[in-house]
């Protein structure tokens, strides 16, 4: 998505709950497809030098969840992340609290479009199905299934191309989308005292589900 997204279960850190894509070691389904160049070749082309975004897509599974939602939308990509923030911050984190359920993974966004007016579904992963749902919030349940990761490192505004490389995979590997694509957000956008971290060490998972 072309948007900077401040997210948080613990302060401004998300981490996946899908099987093995937290790990960010590669490996052996995993391939590196978009290289980083942080260091120029000579003192004359410091200047010429242009970080670039790393892509390396990873074939696995994801493991059936419960999670509690909001299904919202955005019209821009500035609204989108200030509704993300309230959903996970407020309304996620205290249904989670009153219910007292814990919590299995981290907040993760199923997007209809990629493009604004942006419509989605937020959710944070839980163990159990609270005893009543609060108001606004419902319930989804993934079911285990294959899926095509790009771990992506670098600004949000440059995601499409993560998302034409988990496209070009499909077609390569003539496999079909099998459910909406969804972003998890691994790494802190924002350090300790809420400056913005280099964007190039920050990971983005982008995931399409397929058969």
């Amino acid at each position: 998505m072309k948007v900077s997204k401040t997210l948080i279960l613990t302060p401004l850190i998300v981490i996946i709950f899908i099987c093995s894509c937290s790990n960010k070691k590669s490996t052996p389904d995993e391939t590196k497809i978009v290289m980083k160049n942080d260091k120029p070749r000579s003192k004359k082309d410091t200047t010429l030098v242009k970080n670039v975004p790393i892509i390396n897509i990873a074939d696995t599974v994801a493991m059936p969840l419960t999670f509690l939602c909001v299904k919202d939308s955005a019209v821009n990509g500035e609204r989108l992340g200030q509704k993300l923030n309230s959903i996970y911050k407020q309304k996620l984190a205290e249904a989670i609290r009153k219910n007292k359920l814990n919590v299995l993974g981290a907040p993760v966004a199923w997007y209809k479009t990629q493009k604004a007016p942006f419509f989605f579904l937020a959710g944070i992963a839980v163990d159990k199905k609270p005893g009543k749902l609060p108001k606004g919030i419902i319930l989804k349940k993934s079911e285990q299934s294959r899926i095509i990761v790009a771990h992506y490192y670098g600004p949000y505004t440059e995601t499409s191309m993560a998302y034409q490389a988990l496209k070009d995979w499909m077609v390569e590997n003539k496999k079909t989308q099998n459910g909406e694509p969804y972003e998890v957000y691994i790494d802190e956008p924002l350090d300790k005292d809420g400056n913005p971290v280099d964007p190039y060490k920050v990971q983005t998972d982008i995931i399409i589900p397929y058969h």
